[in-house]
């Protein structure tokens, strides 16, 4: 049975699955990291989701404050072994709900074009394309995401 936990930064299962994505992003991003990490600690997180199955955690996300009615998702990762079962939507759903229920109307998001998983996760759970903002405006391989909650 998979259980939800929310959460925050301090967490120890939440950082141990941010270092495994981390690492995994650092192969996938490659010269490129760097940039991406330094906009991706997690000192700041005061909402995360930890994914749990049989006491091993196994899926995450998290959302931070953008703006007044905004929420930026971060961090999210499933292991290898447990993709393909749904996890990143569940996670995905329950930080939009978190965000509702502490006042915020929209969530938005940045991933990387080389992360085809991601972007199909984010479509098929309805956020839409908007213009690169912030720091990924002008970085060609980001693309942002928004929806409203």
């Amino acid at each position: 049975m998979i259980v939800l936990h929310k959460t925050d930064a301090s967490d120890a299962r939440f950082q141990g699955l941010v270092g495994q994505l981390d690492a995994e992003l650092a192969v996938i991003d490659g010269e490129e990291h760097a940039f991406y990490h330094q906009y991706n600690h997690i000192d700041d997180i005061k909402y995360a989701i930890v994914a749990m199955e049989a006491g091993h955690a196994i899926a995450c996300g998290a959302i931070k404050h953008f703006d007044t009615n905004t929420v930026e998702v971060k961090r999210m990762y499933t292991l290898a072994d447990s993709r393909g079962k749904g996890l990143a939507t569940n996670v995905l759903k329950a930080l939009e709900d978190w965000a509702a229920a502490l006042g915020y109307q929209r969530c938005v998001l940045e991933t990387g074009r080389r992360q085809q998983d991601a972007i199909a996760l984010y479509q098929k759970n309805g956020y839409t394309s908007i213009p690169n903002y912030g720091q990924y405006i002008g970085v060609e391989n980001s693309v942002c995401f928004e929806k409203l909650v």
